[in-house]
């Protein structure tokens, strides 16, 4: 599960995490959200000392705007992990992020999930974060990564 393009740098990591093991991966992404976690975004910006970014929040689109950017960086980031040799697969989830996620793994029979993600101060105190909500519902060990900054 990511919710931003892969950088060169992710791709790396995540495929070289098992060593030379051929695996595959099916990428969920998801659009950025509503205006309650603009607020929340800006805070995580703030305790990370991103002035710039905390003020540009409200900037990106978001919701139904935000599906075609969330569609071009799911693409690049497939692209990407095939370059780097492993097959991957994946879609933009809008509703019910994680009972997709739950399908997708029983579906795949994947070993373990992966959310790679930037920190979310505010939502990793109250193990509200994706990571964390994960580990409840799927049934296989989940992986909290933190992405890389081109």
């Amino acid at each position: 599960m990511i919710e931003k393009p892969l950088t060169s740098e992710d791709v790396e990591f995540v495929t070289t995490l098992h060593g030379e093991e051929q695996i595959s991966f099916v990428v969920l992404m998801q659009p950025r959200g509503d205006q309650a976690d603009v607020l929340l975004r800006a805070i995580d910006d703030l305790a990370m000392g991103e002035l710039k970014e905390a003020a540009r929040e409200g900037e990106e689109p978001e919701g139904k705007n935000a599906r075609r950017p969330a569609e071009l960086a799911l693409e690049v980031s497939l692209e990407a992990l095939r370059q780097a040799g492993s097959e991957a697969v994946g879609q933009v989830i809008e509703d019910h992020p994680l009972d997709k996620l739950r399908s997708v793994v029983d579906d795949a029979e994947a070993d373990e999930v992966i959310v790679l993600t930037a920190p979310h101060y505010v939502e990793e105190f109250f193990h509200r974060d994706w990571a964390s909500r994960a580990r409840h519902k799927v049934g296989v060990p989940v992986l909290k990564l933190f992405a890389h900054s081109e």
